[in-house]
């Protein structure tokens, strides 16, 4: 489903995210990709349109996240919350490895 976000709200988000993903933190300048303006909670599930839960994310974290908004946790088999990026600290949540290769 295609949803209309409109160019002074495109403008808000890549501003706040620093034309950065919200989930891995690549720079798109960085990139031969368009980054993609990513719904938190999917407009399926009720998400709306507005900045509180838009998003900046590279199409592989986009594609990774697709409509989910839990996860299992490998280390308690929970169901978790994902990482919301409008409402969380990203350094709280990931690290990247010395090498730059892992998150």
């Amino acid at each position: 489903m295609s949803v209309y976000i409109s160019v002074e709200l495109q403008k808000q988000v890549r501003h706040c995210f620093a034309d950065c993903c919200a989930y891995c933190h690549t720079a798109e300048s960085l990139t031969v990709t368009t980054f993609e303006f990513e719904h938190i909670i999917p407009p399926a599930a009720g998400g709306e349109t507005v900045f509180e839960n838009l998003c900046l994310a590279c199409p592989s974290c986009n594609r990774y996240k697709a409509t989910r908004q839990t996860a299992i946790d490998p280390n308690t088999q929970d169901e978790v919350k994902l990482f919301h990026p409008q409402q969380q600290a990203w350094i709280k949540h990931f690290a990247w490895s010395e090498d730059a290769t892992e998150l």
